[in-house]
């Protein structure tokens, strides 16, 4: 029998039963491009049902991926990756120069390479400011027993939703030429407050405070943590 070229695994049916690997791959044609992109796409745990169900009930569902059922949303990453590629196509797509945060001249060559680097890769570093938004949300409810990477996780979904929102409001800039990103930055930042303080305790005014305090603060520190950086890199460079 042949072995599988996954596991090593000896195959007796058309699938590995140690891995489901198939024993024979298909070849790469349109059809197996077409259920790629259907399988992001399609509507049962796609891109746009993970939408719709983080757009009514944002905290609800990711604590039900959380705990309970993890095949009904897109994957978190991969969610956050391809809103945040959304948003940068659309951004060149009508020349848009600004985005959805808007750092000066910092008068340092590194810090401004870092922060070309954000604008240029925000899938990535949206996971690099989550990791700090959940550190202060950590703080903020550590009364609630969820620890990092699940507040990391409930991140990514908020803030994938957040860059659909910035998305929107550039489509609409784009179409008016009235400047609108730095609105939907405002609308961003208030919906992801909202998102977060409803996964922990929709109840409490409280939690929206706290919420938004640690999405303001998790970006004040990305931010501050990246200038630093830049300067120690331009005064290793200078000496």
């Amino acid at each position: 029998m042949p072995a599988c070229k996954n596991c090593n695994t000896e195959i007796d049916q058309n699938y590995c039963s140690n891995c489901g690997q198939p024993a024979v791959l298909k070849r790469i044609d349109a059809h197996y491009i077409a259920h790629e992109i259907e399988h992001i796409l399609h509507f049962e745990r796609g891109i746009l049902f993970t939408v719709k169900e983080l757009l009514i009930r944002p905290g609800e569902n990711v604590r039900d991926f959380i705990s309970e059922n993890r095949s009904r949303l897109v994957k978190p990453v991969i969610f956050i990756i391809v809103t945040s590629l959304i948003y940068t196509v659309i951004n060149h797509f009508f020349h848009i120069e600004d985005g959805y945060v808007k750092v000066g001249d910092t008068r340092s060559a590194a810090t401004d390479a870092i922060f070309e680097w954000i604008a240029n890769h925000y899938g990535y570093s949206n996971i690099m400011m989550g990791m700090f938004i959940a550190l202060w949300a950590k703080i903020f409810f550590k009364k609630y027993n969820y620890n990092f990477f699940e507040i990391l996780i409930l991140l990514c979904f908020i803030m994938g939703m957040g860059m659909l929102i910035f998305t929107l409001f550039a489509i609409v800039q784009g179409i008016t030429h009235i400047s609108l990103v730095q609105a939907g930055g405002y609308v961003g930042v208030l919906y992801c407050a909202w998102a977060i303080g409803q996964f922990f305790d929709q109840r409490k005014v409280s939690s929206y405070f706290k919420a938004l305090g640690a999405y303001i603060l998790g970006m004040v520190t990305f931010f501050v943590i990246s200038i630093i950086i830049g300067t120690v890199i331009d005064q290793v460079i200078k000496h």
